[in-house]
């Protein structure tokens, strides 16, 4: 079962992020010391870089009884956030609508194969 969550975060405290994130790598007792040079100069380059290092996906499902995390992956990345867009609509989620029917669109395809 593939679990999505999308979070949108305003950073407010670019400096306090990227001292916490450089306290995670420099916690990190595993990271061989060349690859932590290269992760504090990119936590202190980009917000989105910090908050990778500080993001745990395991913290959101480790109270949940009857599973074990079989992988996980996450990013992030700057974007800017217009509530009224189309894209932040979670209403309706991979063109799936409430009542289950697919959304996708289905245009009607001319002989050439262009819409």
């Amino acid at each position: 079962m593939r679990l999505r969550v999308d979070l949108v975060l305003e950073i407010d405290g670019p400096a306090e992020l990227t001292e916490a994130a450089e306290g995670r790598i420099d916690g990190d007792e595993f990271m061989p010391e060349e690859e932590r040079v290269q992760a504090r100069a990119a936590a202190r380059e980009d917000s989105a870089e910090a908050l990778a290092y500080l993001v745990e996906p395991f913290d959101l499902i480790r109270e949940v009884p009857g599973i074990e995390m079989v992988q996980a992956s996450w990013s992030t990345e700057e974007v800017e956030y217009d509530p009224d867009a189309l894209e932040w609509d979670l209403g309706e989620e991979d063109g799936e609508a409430e009542d289950g029917e697919d959304t996708e669109d289905t245009e009607d395809m001319d002989g050439d194969g262009r819409a």
